[in-house]
C-alpha cells in the first residue's frame, strides 16, 4: 500500500504535550474514542511506514501552522489509542500553510494531490 502521510496535534485543553509523546516516542489524541468517532476512524487508517508530522497553531486567525516534527509511524494500537512513532526529526519549527489543519487529527495525505505542500510539511 502506499505511504500516507498525517497532521497531528499535541495539545491536550491547553497543555504541550509535544516533549511527552517526542520523549517517549508516540503520540496519542487526547480523546475517548467514543467521543471522537471521526478521529478514532482515522486513526485506524494509519499504517506502519506512514509518515505522521506534529503541528502547532500560530495564533488565533494565523493562515499558517507550525511543523514541530516528523516521524515514521512503527505501530497503530487501537487497544491504548497509541501511534508509536520513530520521530526522525524534532524541534522543528516549520511554517506552513494550513490548508485548513488546525485539529487533532488531518489526513490521509497522499503526497500526489497535494504533493507541493505534502513535500513542504515532511521535507528532511
Amino acid at each position: 500500500m502506499a505511504k500516507q502521510y498525517w497532521l497531528v496535534g499535541a495539545t491536550w485543553e491547553g497543555d504541550d504535550l509535544y516533549p511527552t509523546f517526542i520523549d517517549r516516542g508516540y503520540w496519542e489524541m487526547g480523546y475517548h474514542d467514543k467521543d471522537k468517532l471521526d478521529y478514532a476512524e482515522l486513526r485506524s487508517k494509519m499504517q506502519e511506514g506512514d509518515r505522521i508530522a506534529i503541528k502547532s497553531m500560530l495564533g488565533q486567525g494565523a493562515s499558517n501552522i507550525k511543523i514541530r516534527a516528523i516521524g515514521i509511524i512503527k505501530e497503530v494500537d487501537g487497544d491504548e489509542g497509541r501511534v508509536y512513532v520513530r520521530w526522525i526529526l524534532k524541534g522543528l519549527r516549520r511554517e506552513v500553510q494550513s490548508k485548513g489543519c488546525y485539529g487533532t487529527i488531518h489526513g490521509p495525505y497522499s503526497g500526489r494531490a497535494d504533493s507541493q505542500w505534502v513535500g513542504e510539511v515532511f521535507r528532511i
